[in-house]
């Protein structure tokens, strides 16, 4: 096993940390991971990641710090940035964001004032956040109209250009996060043009596909992108700002303005480790085979729909163009999302409940589950795989159609009873052991020299 399993010297150091991170790996190895934002890092980059790096402070930029002892820091920064501008056809990268939600308050910062106008996909519908939902500061500093997808789930860009002529935002946002279909950056770059808004796509769960040319790139229609830097890039926990040509075109000052957010705006020191390992994961993705293993993301997802569909499961939208499927289960009732989630954790299957266009329930207890295939891809898992993993999930949540959502006084007592009844469920249990049988033959950690 290789030396971030085994862990000798955390395993000296803190017996009781390294077990449970052991008994994570193992929950990797041996599930299947169908939460389409995570993915599996390479042992190269999560050397990288764990690596002296992370003792350095390094405000500014590089060739521009606040300390000394930059001789080696300051080039692996510089190439990570240069290998985002390559990947990408962009004149401007900052690779400094933490995550994705501080990248995209940076770009409020460079772009906006509190107040302005701005506009996203509805979260319900599946939007993100920071992209102007009531509870974010997004939602709280700006005036947020949201747009939304049409009864078939497909964004109604007829709405998106009639609110954009009428309220004239400052910044529209192109991205979502539980969104199964291509987004169609040229109209939206038109519609933006028309009333002068910023257009920024925040493109976090499709860029690997955009770099292997499986999904539409932003690159010409936008102003910004935002992208993190795990997800279908399977890189670290991190995120990246790019500035388009046509983004200084609108503005020749935007760079400045988008560095200047970043640092000294709304962050201090990076995190050099986590840079370094984006760089190695953009090193990655600049490989002719990642083209190749992003191209089998969507037919994973597309095998994995299909399979679905046969089984007599509903999906928003009726497929999938990306990484991503979004399971609508109202028709055997509302809410019950959460017990499709828990049920299929307890047979070695990991999704996460999420609400579905025009919920009847809440965000908490959600009437969908959302699922892709990144992680299964990175594995080596094709599309028989996916059509017997699309029967194993029908199969458990066949198990969960008996169970309805109380009235909120009795959903702990409900629940409590749910989760023993499932743990017992002889059906779920044949599912997890296929599962692990299964895994077994796709190893990526414990397995590997």
């Amino acid at each position: 096993m290789d030396w971030f399993y085994e862990l000798p010297n955390l395993t000296k150091s803190d017996p009781e940390i390294a077990a449970l991170i052991k008994k994570e790996v193992e929950r990797w190895e041996f599930g299947l991971q169908l939460i389409p934002s995570e993915n599996y890092a390479s042992p190269a980059l999560l050397e990288a990641l764990g690596s002296v790096l992370t003792n350095k402070y390094a405000e500014g930029y590089p060739r521009k710090r606040y300390y000394s002892g930059f001789e080696f820091v300051d080039p692996i920064e510089t190439i990570a940035i240069e290998r985002a501008k390559k990947a990408f056809g962009v004149p401007h990268a900052n690779v400094q964001p933490y995550s994705g939600s501080p990248a995209n308050m940076a770009i409020y910062l460079a772009t906006c004032n509190p107040g302005d106008v701005i506009m996203g996909l509805n979260l319900p519908d599946g939007g993100h956040l920071t992209h102007g939902w009531k509870t974010s500061v997004s939602g709280m500093f700006y005036k947020s109209v949201p747009y939304h997808v049409n009864e078939n789930g497909y964004i109604d860009m007829e709405e998106v250009r009639s609110l954009a002529q009428q309220h004239r935002p400052r910044l529209i946002w192109v991205g979502a996060t539980a969104y199964t279909r291509e987004f169609d950056f040229e109209a939206f770059g038109k519609i933006a043009d028309d009333v002068g808004a910023y257009l920024v796509a925040d493109m976090s769960h499709v860029t690997g596909l955009i770099l292997a040319g499986v999904h539409k790139s932003p690159v010409d229609h936008v102003h910004l992108i935002m992208t993190t830097t795990h997800k279908t890039l399977r890189g670290p926990r991190g995120a990246m700002i790019l500035v388009t040509k046509k983004g200084l075109d609108k503005d020749p000052e935007l760079a400045d303005k988008i560095d200047r957010a970043v640092f000294p705006g709304l962050q201090g020191g990076p995190h050099e480790h986590q840079i370094a390992a984006t760089a190695v994961a953009l090193g990655e993705a600049l490989k002719p085979e990642f083209r190749e293993h992003g191209a089998q993301i969507v037919k994973n997802a597309k095998a994995l729909a299909s399979s679905l569909t046969d089984n007599g499961l509903k999906l928003v939208s009726g497929g999938t163009d990306n990484h991503l499927i979004l399971i609508d289960l109202t028709p055997f009732g509302a809410g019950k999302g959460i017990f499709a989630s828990e049920a299929l954790e307890a047979a070695g299957i990991f999704v996460n409940k999420n609400t579905i266009p025009n919920d009847p329930s809440t965000p908490f207890y959600p009437s969908g589950i959302r699922l892709g295939t990144p992680a299964l891809t990175t594995r080596g898992m094709k599309e028989g795989e996916m059509a017997q993993i699309g029967e194993w999930i029908a199969a458990v949540i066949n198990e969960t159609r008996v169970y309805e959502l109380p009235e909120k006084e009795q959903r702990a007592e409900y629940l409590k009873k749910f989760r023993a009844e499932i743990k017992a469920n002889s059906a779920i249990g044949r599912v997890k052991d296929n599962v692990k049988a299964l895994c077994s033959m796709f190893p990526f950690y414990t397995g590997r020299a």
